[in-house]
């Protein structure tokens, strides 16, 4: 999609030409002004998203709502509070695009925000956890790519112990640290099942067989 100061160029150019389609194909002229509508509702939401954002921070900044009425064009407080809300909607539903679109009432707001603080809450305390275990997981994750070569491998364990050594040296953030935990348990979970379906130990070398075992002690951490 192009940025929405092209499209609106584009589409008020298209607006002050449409007569010029008259003169082709009838199913052209059509398939043109269903493009203008779609295009002229996807800028109508992206506008709404704009004008959310710019009410949280008008609020943020100590603007009453009896300020905000006449901007959003209501006469008076509580509608300005409820057509936030109704605003709100259209940024929480962007937010989610894959969800069915968020009925703009201040209750379904209310209701996905809650929703949303929770999801939140949640990730927060997987990325302290996290952050917590690490100290554990990165030395053990080190250990198993160094020993790689004293590690019979299928594409299935080769594309974990990948992964891992991937995310090793840049492995900061909480995000990463979760990432690296996770591709770490893929890895020797990929291991164990191809001892289990060859009946014979993947780890070649004594120090293959210290590295995976340390890794396997993190993974009941990583859940």
């Amino acid at each position: 999609m192009p940025a929405d100061n092209e499209i609106y160029t584009a589409l008020l150019y298209a607006e002050r030409h449409a007569s010029a389609l008259r003169r082709i194909a009838v199913e052209s002229q059509k398939q043109a002004a269903l493009h203008r509508v779609e295009l002229w509702e996807y800028l109508r939401e992206r506008a709404e998203i704009h004008q959310a954002q710019a009410v949280v921070d008008a609020r943020a900044a100590g603007v009453e709502w009896s300020q905000l009425a006449p901007a959003l064009a209501v006469s008076a407080p509580s509608a300005a509070y409820n057509k936030a809300k109704r605003l709100r909607a259209a940024s929480l539903s962007d937010a989610r695009p894959q969800q069915v679109r968020l009925r703009r009432t201040p209750e379904a707001v209310a209701a996905a925000e809650s929703r949303l603080a929770k999801e939140m809450a949640v990730e927060q305390r997987a990325q302290s956890a996290a952050q917590q275990r690490h100290c554990l997981v990165f030395p053990a994750a080190q250990s198993l790519v160094s020993q790689r070569n004293g590690l019979l491998l299928d594409e299935d364990a080769e594309y974990w112990l990948d992964e891992v050594e991937a995310v090793l040296p840049s492995c900061d953030t909480p995000t990463q640290m979760i990432s690296l935990g996770r591709y770490l348990g893929a890895a020797v979970r990929a291991l164990r099942k191809l001892e289990q379906h060859t009946a014979d130990p993947v780890a070649m070398t004594e120090e293959a067989r210290a590295a995976l075992a340390a890794a396997a002690s993190v993974i009941p951490l990583e859940g």
